[in-house]
């Protein structure tokens, strides 16, 4: 590769690495697969760049492979029998009513908890739609498919996290506010 063309690509991945990991981390609910999972879509960015560098949006095309990859490995063998049981760390704010905060850790974690259980193509489409505002048109492209197909995938993924959230709250005994 030549030195502009790998200069172009160490920008690129330096500006956007952050948001390929959080957008991963949704998908995948674990920051260390979201970790693999944006590196291993930025290596194989890095090996197509000379073809890509010229596309008009980038950051589409890299959340269309970070899309692929992650349902890449959510096939294979080996991932289908890890469980992951770990605690995601609470960051405490000094500044913020404890009761507040206690009440939005609450609700972030039974959404995020719900949102792990919720098909994979769904959640994908749910992501893209809500966590990073891509438009309908521009997650049919994220994920190959027609806009009635992300419209009708948005419906029934908010439907079933909608249930899992009601069952999971149910569980808890917590009173929503």
């Amino acid at each position: 590769m030549r030195k502009a063309d790998e200069q172009g690509f160490r920008e690129f991945a330096a500006a956007n690495a952050a948001s390929l990991r959080r957008t991963a981390y949704l998908f995948c609910g674990d920051w260390h697969t979201a970790e693999d999972l944006m590196q291993s879509s930025l290596m194989k960015m890095y090996v197509a760049w000379k073809r890509i560098k010229d596309l008009d949006n980038l950051i589409a095309y890299a959340r269309k492979v970070l899309l692929r990859t992650w349902l890449d490995e959510k096939r294979r063998p080996w991932r289908r029998a890890e469980q992951r049981d770990g605690e995601l760390p609470d960051a405490a704010d000094a500044t913020v009513d404890p009761d507040t905060t206690s009440a939005k850790l609450w609700a972030r974690e039974l959404v995020h908890t719900a949102l792990l259980q919720v098909p994979p193509r769904q959640r994908a489409v749910l992501v893209l739609r809500y966590f990073e505002d891509l438009s309908v048109a521009e997650v049919a492209v994220a994920m190959g498919c027609t806009e009635g197909t992300v419209k009708s995938q948005t419906a029934r993924g908010l439907a079933t996290l909608r249930t899992i959230v009601e069952k999971l709250d149910n569980s808890s005994g917590r009173v929503a506010s």
